[in-house]
């Protein structure tokens, strides 16, 4: 008897490992599957994107880069007014969120007093649920008139003559342009900064930072030296992932930038960016490198968030080695 219930007991175990097993393989498939399917995703795109760009790639080439004519009527297109529109007003929206990002996250994590830093810190993080269109209907309605009548010609009397920045601030007090989608960008990407660099600053393991004091460090030495190295991998990935974003906002942008084909030294005139020109000329292209050249400026835009992100990557990896080492 002994010995028919140990088999039936090993045998039994051998079908519990048998059915885990099954299940194992089900859910490696599965995964795997997902996977397969972002892959295939991704790649769709793309084939997607150069087929509808051929008949422009293979008209303008290289020079579709490097001009910045847009004439549907004559079909003389370019992207290079739209490409300087879209790295610029990123470039302002990172200057100044990401600094502005970071202080609010080591307000909130070292120097708010503790029942305020859960209203305050959701009060943010609502910034990033408000639609875009919002945005940009604040943007043009009421930020842009105000930015004209005030901030605008002050900076133009204040540096309009100085040398060097005479080009870069100076011109028409237009209101909207190049500087005001960027600060436009700037508060829609600031809660994924704020957010991200707040959770990774928590992280940090406390007994650091009260080392750190215990030696004597002052809140900036400790968040400087201590919190900010520890965190840094974080802090730029959420930088990143907010830099994307940014890279292509549509509505917002389209509301305030001035939708301008054309290239101009000042921040404060009319530009425009790939993601707001697409918009704006999309449903009214007609004929075959019209439509061609919208889509190839979406290639490009692909393109170049690619290039961002992994550009970033490579940083990532380059500060765990600098850290490893």
């Amino acid at each position: 008897m002994a010995d028919v219930a140990l088999s039936e007991d090993l045998a039994s175990r051998a079908e519990k490992v048998r059915r885990s097993g099954r299940r194992d393989s089900t859910f490696h498939g599965l995964t795997a599957s997902a996977a397969i399917v972002v892959v295939a995703i991704f790649i769709g795109l793309i084939v997607s994107l150069v087929l509808g760009a051929l008949p422009s790639i293979n008209r303008f080439g290289w020079g579709f880069l490097t001009s910045d004519a847009w004439d549907p009527v004559q079909e003389r297109f370019g992207a290079l007014a739209s490409i300087y529109g879209t790295l610029v007003t990123s470039l302002i929206a990172m200057l100044i969120a990401v600094p502005v990002g970071i202080g609010i996250a080591i307000f909130l994590t070292e120097i708010c007093p503790r029942p305020l830093r859960r209203p305050i810190g959701i009060a943010i993080e609502l910034l990033a649920g408000i639609p875009s269109i919002i945005y940009g209907i604040w943007g043009l309605f009421t930020f842009a008139p105000a930015f004209q009548q005030t901030v605008e010609p002050w900076v133009i009397d204040v540096f309009g003559n100085v040398p060097g920045l005479k080009d870069f601030l100076g011109g028409a007090p237009y209101g909207i342009g190049i500087f005001t989608a960027g600060l436009i960008l700037s508060i829609m990407i600031l809660p994924f900064i704020s957010a991200v660099t707040r959770d990774v600053f928590e992280t940090v393991p406390p007994m650091l930072k009260e080392a750190a004091y215990g030696l004597g460090c002052t809140t900036w030495e400790v968040m400087w030296r201590v919190v900010l190295p520890f965190a840094r991998t974080g802090v730029v990935g959420g930088a990143m992932l907010a830099l994307g974003r940014a890279l292509g906002e549509t509505m917002a942008v389209t509301f305030v930038i001035g939708n301008a084909h054309n290239i101009q030294k000042s921040l404060f005139a009319p530009g425009t960016t790939i993601s707001a020109t697409i918009a704006n000329e999309f449903t009214e292209a007609v004929g075959q490198y019209y439509l061609s050249a919208l889509i190839e400026m979406g290639l490009i835009l692909f393109f170049i968030t690619f290039v961002v992100l992994a550009c970033a990557q490579l940083m990532l990896r380059s500060l765990e080695r600098r850290a490893g080492t």
